[in-house]
């Protein structure tokens, strides 16, 4: 056997978490074999319990119809609460500082409404140049909803040249150099293309003695790192439910709300229904009286079906300790990862990843040299499922719920054989 497939192979029998791949669905390629998956950073594998999750709802309402949202095993009407504690354990906050609802970028928005109030001498919105386009798009259209010009109000963080990450002092220089007049921080708390992780306490620190609101998209951070939000001190976050949370194509998302604005109910906002106070309403009065926390920010009743799958999820986060726990053993899997990266760069490939452990999460972005496709071609024909970004990246993505030191080893190998 070869040495390292071995050498992997012992540390997967002395993982404590190993069996918990042995919960998830694993792709199945035409010869039987289960495919290397690390593109969890794009879907998240499907938890087998979620299944079951699903047809318990589909039963429920087959039985008892409108009446499930009352009587179901587990009611309809509040079903996004039964949520509501894992997810604040695994983004570190406060119950009544998250919610899930909607998709991510709907979130956004709705989280621009209040806290993007742009005035004559504070209106700029600053992000990191290669934040994930949606987040982009969301920006600038906000930007010129309130009638303001994106050239002047759009402030995207750039690497210095010839890097490909950035620098934690540029990101609070460019804070306090523009700080009097911005409105809005919001960055990716890990960025999807370089997997760099962002410190986020410094930059909210920074951000509010500026005067700034800050923000956080979570899609590549929630169920990769720890997050702390609270600590972290945000005023708010977002995140989808479909990449490390597994919660299925289209998941719902979730959404957090430090608790310094969760009385605040002079906060602009776009109202609907299910923000308004649990306690009368369904009096059905035409005065909005909005709900405490997070939970405020809703317009409609939950999406039963896909948080049935985020339920299945979760409840495979929690008996697996929870994130801390299962950011221990990713830190120890991309460490094994960039040992055995570390012969193949200079050549035709290199690392674009910070090294260090704090400034990164489970993914691993490998630059290809010349942009040279090929590489990932005979890496997916070997038997690999990851992803390929314009113009010369590979990001792959070992997530520690349903991934083994084996899969790590065996891309290795794959990768040497698809280099030479």
């Amino acid at each position: 056997m070869n040495t390292i497939i071995a050498e992997a192979i012992a540390l997967d029998e002395k993982d404590e978490l190993a069996s918990f791949r042995e919960q998830f669905h694993l792709p199945v390629q035409k010869s039987g074999e289960p495919y290397i998956y690390f593109c969890g950073n794009s879907l998240g594998l499907q938890p087998k319990t979620a299944r079951r999750y699903v047809e318990e709802v589909m039963k429920d309402w087959e039985l008892m119809g409108v009446e499930a949202h009352t009587e179901a095993r587990n009611p309809w009407m509040p079903y996004h609460e039964i949520l509501t504690d894992q997810l604040a354990d695994l983004v570190g906050a406060k119950p009544h500082e998250v919610v899930a609802m909607n998709s991510l970028t709907v979130n956004l928005h709705l989280m621009m409404v209040s806290f993007y109030r742009p005035e004559k001498d504070r209106f700029k919105i600053i992000i990191e140049k290669g934040a994930f386009p949606s987040d982009r798009y969301a920006v600038e259209s906000q930007i010129k909803f309130h009638g303001y010009d994106p050239d002047k109000a759009l402030i995207e963080l750039e690497p210095r040249e010839s890097e490909s990450t950035l620098r934690t002092v540029d990101i609070l220089d460019t804070i306090n150099q523009h700080g009097s007049s911005t409105a809005l921080i919001m960055m990716g708390n890990v960025n999807y293309y370089t997997g760099q992780a962002f410190n986020m306490k410094e930059i909210t620190r920074v951000g509010h003695n500026n005067g700034c609101k800050v923000a956080f998209d979570l899609a590549h951070g929630a169920g990769n790192i720890v997050c702390d939000l609270h600590d972290v001190g945000a005023d708010f976050a977002a995140w989808c439910s479909y990449k490390y949370l597994n919660a299925g194509p289209g998941a719902t998302s979730g959404c957090f709300v430090h608790e310094r604005h969760s009385e605040d109910d002079s906060l602009p906002r776009f109202a609907g229904w299910w923000g308004h106070d649990k306690s009368d309403r369904f009096k059905m009065g035409p005065e909005f009286k909005v709900l405490p926390g997070a939970e405020g920010w809703q317009l409609s009743n939950p999406p039963i079906l896909p948080m049935a799958c985020l339920k299945a999820s979760l409840d495979i986060f929690e008996a697996a300790g929870g994130i801390k726990s299962l950011r221990r053993k990713s830190e120890n899997m991309t460490q094994f990862l960039l040992s055995l990266l570390q012969p193949l760069v200079g050549g035709r490939i290199e690392v674009i990843t910070p090294l260090e452990l704090d400034e990164r999460g489970c993914q691993i972005s490998i630059r290809v040299k010349s942009g040279d496709r090929k590489i990932y071609e005979k890496l997916t024909a070997g038997g690999l499922i990851a992803d390929w970004r314009e113009p010369d990246v590979i990001r792959i993505a070992p997530a520690p719920l349903y991934n083994s030191y084996e899969d790590i080893a065996r891309f290795v190998e794959l990768l040497k054989l698809a280099m030479f």
